[in-house]
């Protein structure tokens, strides 16, 4: 399975937010939608992500004032990103030696989709449950072996 397939299941719908919104602006987006990303766009580029993981860090680091912070200033810049052709194995690899939840699928400079740490572990599960399912049907339908005399 690769990222596109991935994305394929998951569907099409993409979030943004621009680098110079306020902390509080993105956090509506994030809690509307109920997801943990956004992808930062500046000038039609990916410049940044924003997860959960950096709101937090900006709430404990800014107290009262966390709301007014602007992206920029708290989204990990640049962010790694996955090719479309990425096989599902790679891509679990790469979040886990990152300590990433979410990685940005890209091909070239187009955003294609987020993928989560949790798309990808349904994505395995689904996997190995068609796998077992396809070696089932195998092995019930073993032909008998004859006896030799």
């Amino acid at each position: 399975m690769q990222a596109r397939d991935i994305l394929a299941i998951k569907g099409a719908v993409l979030y943004t937010v621009s680098p110079d919104n306020k902390l509080s602006e993105a956090i509506v987006i994030m809690t509307g939608q109920d997801i943990g990303s956004l992808v930062c766009f500046d000038a039609g580029r990916m410049v940044g992500m924003l997860t959960f993981r950096e709101v937090l860090k900006a709430v404990n680091d800014n107290g009262a004032a966390w709301g007014s912070v602007r992206v920029a200033d708290v989204m990990v810049r640049d962010p790694l990103a996955a090719e479309p052709g990425m096989q599902v194995d790679d891509l679990r690899r790469i979040m886990l030696d990152k300590h990433m939840r979410y990685l940005p699928v890209m091909d070239g400079a187009t955003l294609l989709g987020v993928i989560s740490f949790h798309d990808v572990a349904k994505a395995v599960l689904e996997d190995q449950g068609f796998e077992n399912r396809m070696l089932k049907a195998y092995i019930s339908e073993w032909p008998e072996e004859r006896a030799t005399a």
